[in-house]
């Protein structure tokens, strides 16, 4: 069987031990947070497996996942990177527009960004992205280093079955807004 080679599965796993680590948080009554599903329109689809072979997008996506933490509403993006580095044309205006929104209407909206090369997760609030985002648009570079993040926000490695901790940096995001 040949091996398929697709950029859309990209964070393929990442996307796995987020989903984990929202059901775990839901068992625990933390919080609810859903993987907002891309919507398309099948093209073709094989009768014998069922399977769509072909589709298009219907709209642009805004964010991967939405929901809830003890009433705080949230939005947020996961995001890969094989190096230190990540590009910033990984990221689409649409999606930048819909968290500023977000944000207006007093929601969190944030990053999970994965440095693979290095096995460490980092939270990126969207207020310490604008000024990434801003100087890329100014015609300054057109990407995040590693360590121009917040090291502040790195998340502790997982614990008690929680793949990816990412309450504890909401809890820490929302204690710098007050």
């Amino acid at each position: 069987m040949p091996t398929w080679n697709s950029r859309g599965l990209r964070g393929s796993q990442l996307e796995e031990e987020i989903n984990r680590t929202n059901e775990l948080y839901l068992e625990q009554n933390l919080c609810l947070v859903q993987k907002i599903p891309t919507p398309i329109t099948p093209i073709d689809i094989d009768k014998e497996s069922r399977h769509i072979t072909l589709a298009y997008f219907e709209q642009k996506s805004t964010v991967d996942y939405i929901g809830v933490v003890q009433g705080y509403p949230l939005c947020f993006d996961a995001k890969e990177s094989k190096t230190t580095t990540f590009p910033l044309q990984n990221i689409h205006p649409h999606q930048v527009d819909f968290m500023e929104r977000f944000e207006r209407q007093e929601g969190i909206a944030f990053f999970l960004i994965y440095f693979t090369g290095i096995n460490v997760y980092c939270y990126l609030p969207f207020r310490l992205f604008a000024p990434f985002w801003e100087r890329m648009e100014r015609g300054g570079r057109k990407s995040i280093r590693f360590d121009e993040l917040d090291q502040t926000y790195v998340l502790p490695h997982s614990h008690d079955g929680i793949l990816v901790p990412y309450l504890e940096m909401i809890n820490k995001d929302i204690s710098e807004r007050d």
